[in-house]
């Protein structure tokens, strides 16, 4: 076959593979935005206002492109999916590409040849189904469908992938440099999508050197010590240097010479093109080809990460959403290296249960304070007890709940050391000995965390259940193989429900493994630089990221995303892995009848069955749970209502539906987690769209960083005290209302002169602001006890708020908040539906704590549930999470409305209930149970029965489940049992209760059956 005509079928087969794996993601991506980060990415890239550290300032201009052709709001969400779905679809031509040019080197030995007919089938066969391989898994085809970072950030690594192999092919021609110009441009412009990229430096480097030098063992360890260079030095004198150097410019020019803010920034950047600019000339005039190929690239670098201009000029511009408010260097310092999330220990640090010895000042925290930038806060370093440190640690978290995490990984034996507490007694702590610290390394970080979301996308997946671990019912890896999966998790044909059914639960029989597994050692046997390149980019996209983020147990989401790159690395050998698959087969049969056959079982085996299985768990194309959910508090506000949020799924989605969709912009969303932040605290007293700023009614100065970002609750007075006049000595000057940290030693802090704090409540809240309901239990003042013996800032903002708003304007909690930011505020909720709003009532003089009439209103008219009972709609784990929202709110408003008398419009609730929530979708839960009950206090006998038939069975499947697992798995599911038995009695109660005989013989009948097998 001609060059020509080999070039013409291979850019023809690549854009073929762009035009199918797009297709598959636009025809199943979710039409609006998904649950986690995606409704905060679409609503920052729609406005381009400034989302969460470290931001991603060139994936919100591209995505901005996209928006910006959405006819109306409601299809900015589709739009923005959509760009997800092509730059996937990309990806996948990118990939098809790669795999291409190391397949026709390994087909093809000789350079100089072009490959025969059969030789081009067998080259673009396998090429076609590696990428078909990689369109179809489990991790990718889920970020291809939504308005994540990840898609994009997957496009830009097979970029320079690709890139890097292009200039491999050319190099020696003059023009061939530009492709290391272009690979230097798009690792710049990665920055501000996803540091991920950054990752395959290494492997480009390694491409340099096989191609440029002779293979040396030593010669290799000299270019993997460069790429690391290379890596760490964009990592940290690029991305966070530079930054910090332009801060120190800033100190001196903005507080040495008395400029305006930024102007030492201006300078050292405008210093620093003129540099590059003059070292590019000179080196080009003398003919330096290196040191000017470096300095271009260095140019090129820094364009593609001026991006992140973008995240300063629109934080300058006070945007409706401005985290962190990122107006000076410093603050652009702290939000490139994600400070508010704190450190995690990487090549040395202490065991979770190290001593702590001391605390020193760290770093100051600068910020701008009336024309200079003034020291306003330090970090504090603390000490450990240095036998409890350690090099490599991995069991490093304090928090109890990780503790155990660590204990159920590791048999955590440890040696003892008698260690002197600060009362100065003796005691002696068991630190883990750093085999343990390795084991918990090997099991749960690389074996748990990494080989598990592997296996899931190269073999198979149990069920989109979170796993923690140490569970036979969720999250493991399958294969499809009976005696493999039923000797590590138990029988899999006798799963109970709603396992057995799930959607996600995908069997490959690990064909795509064999597969690539047969392509990385024919790869390492034939070329064997070529696989030492694809095998550096997987394990740096792999088990380098595990040993990078140094994960905890029990992470709040599955993790597999991150590594995206990896599975992108192995699906090239799954591609490769044709052709020795081929060539046996060619033993047996003629060359074209061989390649024939390898193409069309591997097609069918690998590509084709990945489709097949997993396209009914990652067709979201009906879902729009997120944004209902998100529409749906929203809608439980009154008019110019203030809502309190906590965490992602309570707020991206409400921040969606605002910014995209221009939905109910006059409800205020305050996140309480933020409201610890002066810049929050700043966006807050801002006005957004139609919504009024919030009335704290505070002076900057008593907010900022540094100043109450802890106050003490001291009970000095011994009685109550008005909030206000509490708040007015809180934030008063006097020395006298000032005392010593307990905490940090030397400084000053301002206190509450009581633990009782009163709110008065004005007589007009009758019939206005509380419903008709609670006349007769509305209070005169609300009296509020904090919990503990500090305030930090977000609850001390809360009081000054409560103090402020008079009233005027309703309070609203959301379902997700954790009692520690109720601040004594409990005691008054009100439910509304989903969410709970504040009001002056008092529980002892009401029937419920529950707004019937309004509840009733929103379950029944006022909510949009378009997607739960919508077959054609996977409902995956988070979803169902989300779900119990939903029938708390029902299980309450049906209590409310019972409690009233009125048994018909009860019913008519339970019925809407399993209408717009059955259980087929969501799953039976706990939550579950005051609804079925609901119907026999209604007098529905027959619809109680049968609820709890189906409920009972469903029990007693698990149960049967439990005894028939080996006796090692059996622990594994003891909550599940204790659960199952738990919903069994209580059933067996409500049907006594109830008088329901023919109920309690059939539970009778069910429970012994069980007993029987």
């Amino acid at each position: 076959m001609s060059p020509k005509s080999y070039r013409r079928l291979d850019l023809v087969a690549g854009w073929i593979l762009f035009i199918i794996a797009s297709a598959v993601y636009l025809l199943t991506m979710e039409p609006t935005a998904s649950f986690w980060d995606c409704g905060e990415f679409i609503a920052c890239a729609d406005k381009l206002i400034v989302g969460h550290p470290p931001g991603a300032p060139f994936f919100m201009l591209i995505m901005r492109m996209f928006t910006m052709l959405a006819p109306t709001p409601e299809l900015v969400g589709v739009f923005a999916n959509s760009m997800s779905a092509l730059a996937s679809g990309a990806t996948i031509m990118f990939l098809y590409w790669s795999i291409a040019y190391f397949a026709r080197r390994m087909v093809v030995t000789n350079p100089e040849e072009q490959p025969s007919l059969w030789q081009t089938i067998l080259i673009m066969s396998a090429s076609a189904i590696g990428a078909l391989c990689y369109t179809f898994t489990d991790t990718f085809w889920f970020s291809a469908v939504e308005g994540e970072v990840y898609a994009l950030s997957s496009l830009f690594t097979a970029l320079v992938f690709w890139a890097i192999l292009k200039w491999e092919h050319e190099a020696g021609q003059p023009r061939a440099r530009r492709w290391i110009v272009l690979i230097a441009l798009l690792m710049g412009l990665s920055i501000g999508v996803h540091l991920l990229n950054l990752l395959a430096i290494p492997a480009i480097v390694l491409v340099y050197y096989f191609k440029l030098y002779k293979f040396s063992w030593w010669g290799l360890v000299k270019a993997l010590a460069i790429g690391a260079v290379l890596l760490l030095t964009t990592l940290y004198g690029v991305i966070q240097g530079l930054v910090m150097l332009a801060a120190q410019f800033e100190l001196l020019f903005v507080n040495g010479f008395h400029l305006p803010y930024l102007t030492g920034a201006a300078f050292f950047f405008a210093a620093l093109v003129v540099g590059l600019i003059i070292g590019i000339w000179k080196t080009r005039q003398r003919g330096a080809t290196m040191a000017n190929l470096l300095l271009t690239c260095a140019a090129m670098l820094l364009l593609g990460y001026s991006s992140y201009a973008v995240i300063l000029i629109r934080s300058l511009a006070n945007p409706t959403l401005d985290q962190n408010g990122v107006d000076n260097m410093f603050s652009l310092r702290s939000y490139l290296n994600r400070e508010q999330y704190g450190d995690r220990p990487l090549l040395s640090g202490p065991y979770y249960n190290a001593p702590v010895v001391d605390y020193k000042d760290g770093a100051p925290t600068y910020a701008p304070r009336d024309g200079k930038y003034k020291v306003v806060n330090s970090k504090t370093d603390i000490i450990y007890d240095s036998r409890f440190t350690t090099i490599f640690p991995r069991m490093w978290s304090r928090d109890n709940i990780h503790v155990q995490g660590y204990k159920s990984w590791v048999n955590i034996k440890g040696r003892p050391i008698a260690v002197t507490g600060r009362d100065g007694k003796q005691e002696t702590i068991n630190v883990p000995t750093f085999g343990e610290n390795l084991a918990f390394f090997f099991s749960y970080q690389v074996g748990f965390m990494y080989w598990r979301y592997f296996m899931w996308n190269f073999s198979g997946r149990q069920n989109d259940y979170q796993g923690y671990g140490h569970d036979a019912l969720r999250g493991n890896w399958i294969s499809g193989i009976p005696f493999i999966d039923d000797t590590r998790l138990g029988p899999q044909d006798q799963l109970p429900e709603p396992y057995r059914s799930n959607r996600a639960r995908n069997r490959y029989y690990m064909l795509p493994l064999l597969l690539g597994i047969a392509g990385l050692v024919s790869h390492f046997r034939r070329r064997t630089q070529d696989a030492g390149v694809v095998l550096t980019l997987f394990f740096l996209t792999g088990v380098a990221i595990v040993m990078y983020l140094n994960q905890k147990p029990f992470e709040p989401r599955e993790r597999d995303y991150t590594f995206a790159a990896s599975f992108y690395a192995f699906a090239i050998w799954v591609g490769l892995g044709m052709i020795p698959f081929s060539r046996f087969l060619a033993r047996f049969l003629r060359e074209r009848i061989g390649v024939a056959v390898a193409s069309i079982v591997a097609l069918l085996g690998v590509p084709v069955l990945m489709g097949s299985q997993n396209w009914d768990d990652h067709d979201r194309s009906h879902r729009y749970i997120s944004v209902d959910f998100g529409k749906n508090m929203l809608n439980s506000s009154e008019k110019d209502g203030i809502l309190f949020t906590y965490a992602d799924n309570d707020t991206f989605p409400l921040w969606y539906a605002q910014e995209a969709e221009g939905f109910r912009r006059d409800v205020r969303i305050c996140n309480l987690t933020y409201l610890g932040g002066d810049w929050y605290v700043d966006v807050m007293n801002r006005k957004a769209y139609e919504a009024d700023p919030l009335p704290f009614n505070l002076k900057r100065e008593d907010y900022l960083e540094g100043k109450n970002d802890i106050v003490l609750v001291q009970n000095v007075l011994g009685r109550p005290y008005d909030l206000k006049q509490a708040l007015n000595f809180v934030l008063s000057n006097d020395p006298r209302t000032k005392v010593t940290s307990p905490y940090v030693g030397g400084s000053e802090l301002s206190y509450f002169p009581t633990n009782t704090l009163t709110v008065p409540v004005p007589a007009s809240v009758r019939g206005t602001l509380v419903p008709q309901q609670f006349d007769s239990a509305v209070l005169d003042t609300l009296t509020l006890k904090p919990a503990g013996n500090l305030l930090y800032k977000n609850g001390f903002a809360m009081y000054c708020l409560l103090a402020n708003n008079n009233w005027q304007r309703p309070l609203y909690y959301s379902p997700l908040l954790p009692k520690d930011m109720y601040w004594g505020l409990d005691r008054y909720f009100v439910s509304d539906a989903v969410v709970s709003e504040v009001l002056p009532v008092d529980r002892a003089r009401t029937q419920v704590m529950t707004d019937t009439a309004r509840a009733n209103r929103l379950l029944m008219k006022d909510y949009s549930f378009r997607s739960f009972a919508d077959r054609r709609v996977y409902v995956d784990e988070t979803c169902k999470r989300m779900s119990e929202y939903y029938l708390r709110a029902f299980a309450s408003a049906i209590e409310a409305t019972l409690a009233f008398g009125e048994k018909a419009r009860a019913e008519q609730l339970i019925d809407r209930c399993f209408e717009v929530l059955p259980p087929s979708q969501i799953d039976w839960s706990y939550n579950w149970l005051p609804i079925v009950e609901g119907y026999y206090r209604c007098g529905a006998k027959e619809k109680g029965a049968a609820k709890v038939q189906e409920y009972a069975l469903q029990c007693i499947d698990v149960l049967t489940y439990a005894y028939k697992l080996p006796v090692r798995l059996q622990g594994t599911i003891r909550n599940d049992q204790q659960m199952a038995l738990g919903v069994l009695q209580e059933l067996e109660k409500m049907a006594t209760l109830y008088d329901d005989a023919a109920t309690l013989k059939l539970l009778d009948q069910l429970l012994g059956e069980k007993d029987a097998k």
